[in-house]
């Protein structure tokens, strides 16, 4: 007669073992692989990248506008000649290092030389410039500041550095750090859209 097992032995028998799964073949890693490449995260880092930079223009670009025009603003009372269009100033600033042909002028501004000949003409009544003839051609003549041209400049930027340093001790620490953290990039970016060497 065969023998029979109770129900209760049966259950607490071991199992058969089952078999491991089998570790992923180079076709699983692959499609891995592919998955991550077609995310396409190179093309969306740009994107927001390059949408990031036009933002920052965006906002430098109206930062600069507004300080500029509150700086002019701030001290037209001390300085009624800062009314003296910024043009004008430009060419002062061009020529305090040496004095220059129109065409030369009109080639650095990146002005028509119709453009600058008029602003030399209103300088000149200013008495803030004068002719002087050019040693290389006798047939020219080159823009020089007067000396009332290079008090006229001094006179500027002073009044600009007093009220900057004014409204930048105005300032709370934490912003007046921060400008002054800026300026090193700020000066390298002036350097960029000018086309210049920073080192020079």
């Amino acid at each position: 007669m065969a023998r029979r097992w109770p129900d209760a032995t049966l259950s607490a028998m071991p199992s058969q073992p089952q078999p491991a799964p089998p570790p992923p073949g180079p076709a699983a890693e692959t499609a891995d692989t592919d998955a991550d490449t077609d995310t396409g995260t190179d093309t969306d880092a740009d994107a927001d990248a390059g949408t990031d930079a036009l933002a920052g223009a965006q906002q430098l670009t109206d930062v600069i506008t507004r300080l500029r025009r509150a700086l002019r603003s701030s001290i037209r009372s001390e300085f009624p000649w800062e009314a003296l269009p910024m043009a004008q100033v430009e060419l002062l600033q061009t020529l305090a290092a040496s004095p220059l042909r129109v065409g030369e002028l009109a080639a650095r501004q990146r002005l028509a030389p119709n453009t600058v000949s008029g602003l030399i003409s209103k300088l000149l009544d200013a008495g803030l410039v004068d002719r002087q003839p050019d040693p290389g051609d006798r047939r020219t003549a080159r823009i020089a500041l007067t000396e009332a041209g290079h008090q006229q400049l001094r006179d500027w930027q002073s009044a600009h550095e007093r009220r900057l340093a004014a409204a930048l001790e105005s300032l709370p620490p934490a912003d007046r750090a921060a400008v002054m953290r800026a300026l090193p990039g700020l000066d390298h970016l002036a350097h960029s859209l000018a086309g210049t060497d920073p080192a020079r």
